[in-house]
């Protein structure tokens, strides 16, 4: 249950109060939790258009290898992932994870600056940072799940995910920038620096938290102990939960729609920029312009629908418009139109969806939380996609009927639209319970 708050003071905070929710004791962790989005979404931002640039080298044809190439290595680090949360205290488990991950971008930056053009590396790089990514991001939202309690969430998920939309402003605006100068390995180094500093964030707010306990019946030494149990945790608490079968569910079919218009953005780029640098400037402008619209839309309307609403209308809205969207560029496949219905998808990913589906962990345990959370995130978001791309090849090849493949996209938007809509109400079930 949540301890009762205090009431917000006048002056910057009661602003913040009015227009954000925000409380003022609340203040440090929020500010704690949008600089850790920001460094890490920075930093992932500026490795994004670069991943971009090597799936593009290695063929357009070939992309469907790739999803498969990083489902089959996202199950190989599953086990080490879930050895490093049983075995780890909650609070250490992402500077654990984290670091790992700036060591292997190091490596590869030196692989890049001695072989830049070795098509096999960059191959292997768009795999590795196609795990990474989900990794870090999931872990990064499983703190603020673990930190924050369910009506918090409410309130401060959407603020705090402005800093990941800042970063992703960011990130992407460097990468274009400094590429020519860094070069593709310069990029890898400065983007490591940001995620160890994301790193550091991740920690402070566990601290907070201990100074500010929600949950009577977990104290602070508890939340040091390490979760336990074992490295395939996860994947058993999906089976036996249809709440989270409901989000495995959702999140394929996100997977899916996400899958659809990657592969018709990696035809329009490879068609009409040749050129790897001008790809990755690309690829930079489209996620500046991305995130740009995310921004505000979670600053001045995410957290507003989500307390007067429900998280349902969080997890509905997108999927609606990406139905019409495939149905637009079915009759009309420009490159024009698609980048309206990309930067439409994303930009509402980031201000709207994402938002709407970490507040569905915040009603689950806390080994779930960080086991059956990246189990889905990862594992279950790879093996969507994977699947979704041989689709999307399959239909790409039969040829005959090119809008097809647009078709069954508004299909599955509209399943998928129903299921965030479930999933919203029984969210708000488990709530109610819990405060009874």
């Amino acid at each position: 249950m949540s301890a009762p708050q205090p009431s917000p003071a006048k002056g910057p905070a009661h602003w913040l109060s009015r227009v954000f929710g925000l409380r003022t004791h609340e203040a440090p962790a929020v500010i704690a939790g949008l600089a850790m989005f920001f460094l890490l979404f920075t930093g992932y931002f500026m490795l994004r258009p670069v991943r971009e640039t090597m799936g593009v080298a290695g063929g357009v044809d070939n992309l469907q290898w790739l999803f498969t190439g990083t489902f089959v290595v996202t199950l190989a680090v599953l086990p080490l992932y879930g050895w490093i949360a049983s075995k780890v205290a909650r609070r250490r488990i992402v500077p654990w994870v984290f670091g790992l991950v700036v060591a292997s971008l190091l490596g590869f930056a030196a692989s890049l600056a001695l072989q830049p053009d070795n098509v096999w590396a960059g191959r292997a790089f768009y795999i590795w940072v196609s795990v990474i990514n989900l990794l870090l991001i999931s872990l990064a939202w499983s703190v603020l799940a673990d930190v924050f309690a369910s009506a918090e969430a409410k309130r401060l998920f959407a603020l705090i995910a402005a800093g990941a939309s800042a970063g992703g402003l960011l990130g992407p605006l460097l990468a274009t920038v400094l590429v020519g100068a860094l070069g593709h390995g310069g990029l890898l180094v400065l983007s490591s620096l940001f995620i160890a500093g994301s790193s550091a964030m991740a920690l402070w707010m566990h601290r907070w938290r201990d100074l500010h306990p929600f949950d009577s019946e977990e104290t602070p030494i508890q939340r040091r102990q390490p979760l336990g149990g074992n490295p395939f945790a996860g994947a058993t608490a999906v089976l036996r939960s249809p709440y989270l079968l409901g989000i495995a569910l959702f999140v394929v079919l996100l997977a899916t729609v996400t899958t659809f218009l990657y592969f018709e953005q990696a035809r329009f780029v490879a068609e009409l920029f040749p050129e790897r640098e001008r790809q990755t400037q690309v690829f930079g402008l489209i996620d500046t312009v991305v995130q740009a619209l995310a921004i505000l839309t979670q600053l001045l309307v995410t957290g507003r629908l989500a307390q007067k609403l429900g998280v349902g209308v969080l997890l509905v809205g997108v999927p609606l418009v990406m139905a019409f969207g495939f149905l637009w560029l079915a009759l009309a496949p420009v490159f024009a139109v698609f980048v309206v219905v990309m930067v439409a998808r994303r930009a509402g990913e980031y201000a709207f969806v994402r938002p709407g589906r970490e507040m569905l962990y915040t009603v689950v345990p806390a080994e779930q939380k960080y086991k059956a959370k990246n189990f889905i995130d990862t594992v279950v978001y790879r093996g969507g996609d994977a699947l979704s791309a041989w689709v999307k090849r399959l239909l790409d090849l039969i040829g005959e009927h090119p809008a097809l493949a647009m078709f069954i996209g508004a299909g599955v938007a509209l399943a998928w639209a129903g299921t965030g809509f479930a999933l919203g109400r029984a969210e708000r079930r488990r709530e109610t319970a819990s405060r009874s």
